[in-house]
C-alpha cells in the first residue's frame, strides 16, 4: 500500500490542540470568575472548577468512542451478525496495517459513515443502514477506507474533544437566562453579579466562535487527507468519487427533520447532514464536494505516475 504521511494534517492538529488547551483554560477560568462574582460555593469554587475540568478531560479521553456511539445511537455488531461488512473492514484494516476496529451500524435513513475512538486500538468504524442500500461493494469499501484513514491519521480524538468544548460553551449560552437570574439575585448583595455575568457571557460567546472555527478548519482539512488515504488503501479513487456523488445526491432527498436528528455530529460524517434550517450551516465542517473530487483526481493522476 502507498501511504504518505500528511505533515499538513499533523501541523494543524498540533496547532488545534494548543488552541483547544488555551480555550479550556479561558473557559473554565471565566466560569470560576463568574461563580466567584455571584458568591456561589464560597471559597471552594476554584477546587470545584479544577475538579470539573479534570473529570471532563478524563471522560472525553477514555470514553470518547462510547460518547459518540451513544449520541448517534450506533450499535456495535459482531462478525456473526454482519459477516460481509465485518469482512470488508477486516480486509481494509489489514491493507492499512491497522488493528481490527469495532464495527457499528447506525439506525438512520441518512446515508453516512464515521469513525471514532481515541487511538487505532480503540477505534470504531460505523455506517448507517441507508448507505449500504445505495452503494456498490467497491464504493462501500472506499467509504470504509476513508474512515480507516481517519483512524490511521489519528485525527478522531482532536475532533471529539474540540466538539465537546464547543458543546460546553453552547450549553452555557443556551442557559444564559437562568445564569442571569442567579447573577441578578446576588447583585443586591455584592453589587457586581450582573456585570460579571455580562462580561463572562461575552467571553464565552467568543470561546464558542473560536472553538467552532478551529474544529471546522481541522475538520475540512482532515476530510481531504482521509479522501487521499482511501485512494491509497483501495487503489481506486474513482470508487470514492462515485460514492461521494451518490451520498451527496441522496442527501438532498432526505427530509430535513431526519437530517436534523443527526446533524449534531456532522463533523464526524463523510458527508454532512445539513438540515437546511440551522445557522451552523454557515460554519462548514467539510470542503465542497467539487473540491474533494478535484483532490481525488489529483491523487489518481499521482498514482498513475503523471
Amino acid at each position: 500500500m502507498i501511504w504518505k504521511r500528511d505533515y499538513g494534517l499533523i501541523a494543524r492538529q498540533i496547532l488545534a490542540w494548543a488552541v483547544i488547551g488555551l480555550i479550556y483554560v479561558v473557559l473554565f477560568s471565566v466560569i470560576g470568575w463568574w461563580l466567584a462574582g455571584t458568591g456561589m460555593f464560597g471559597s471552594y469554587y476554584l477546587y470545584m472548577i479544577i475538579g470539573m475540568a479534570g473529570v471532563m478531560a478524563l471522560v472525553q479521553y477514555f470514553l470518547s468512542d462510547k460518547l459518540v456511539l451513544m449520541s448517534t445511537k450506533a450499535k456495535v455488531v459482531t462478525e456473526d451478525e454482519e459477516p460481509k461488512l465485518y469482512a470488508m473492514v477486516k480486509k481494509l484494516a489489514d491493507e492499512a496495517d491497522l488493528p481490527m476496529p469495532r464495527v457499528a451500524i447506525m439506525p438512520s435513513p441518512v446515508p453516512n459513515a464515521f469513525a471514532t475512538g481515541r487511538s487505532p486500538k480503540h477505534a470504531v468504524v460505523a455506517v448507517t443502514q441507508a448507505i449500504r442500500g445505495i452503494l456498490t461493494d467497491e464504493e462501500l469499501e472506499a467509504v470504509l477506507a476513508h474512515e480507516l484513514a481517519h483512524v490511521k491519521n489519528r485525527d478522531m480524538l482532536t475532533m471529539t474533544i474540540g466538539s465537546f468544548l464547543v458543546s460546553i460553551a453552547a450549553m452555557i449560552i443556551n442557559n444564559a437566562f437562568i445564569m442571569a437570574l442567579l447573577s441578578s439575585n446576588r447583585d443586591s448583595e455584592n453589587g457586581g453579579g450582573i456585570i460579571v455575568f455580562i462580561v463572562a457571557m461575552v467571553v464565552i460567546v467568543i470561546v464558542y466562535i473560536v472553538g467552532t472555527m478551529v474544529t471546522m478548519a481541522i475538520s475540512r482539512y482532515r476530510e481531504f487527507s482521509a479522501d487521499r488515504g482511501s485512494a491509497y488503501i483501495t487503489r481506486d479513487p474513482d470508487a470514492l468519487i462515485r460514492a461521494l456523488k451518490k451520498i451527496s445526491g441522496k442527501m438532498e432527498t432526505i427530509p430535513p427533520d431526519k437530517k436534523r436528528e443527526i446533524s449534531a455530529e456532522n463533523s464526524f460524517y463523510i458527508i454532512p447532514a445539513i438540515s437546511g434550517e440551522s445557522v451552523m450551516e454557515l460554519f462548514s465542517t467539510h470542503p465542497p464536494l467539487e473540491k474533494r473530487i478535484a483532490n481525488l483526481e489529483k491523487v489518481k493522476m499521482e498514482m498513475q505516475g503523471y
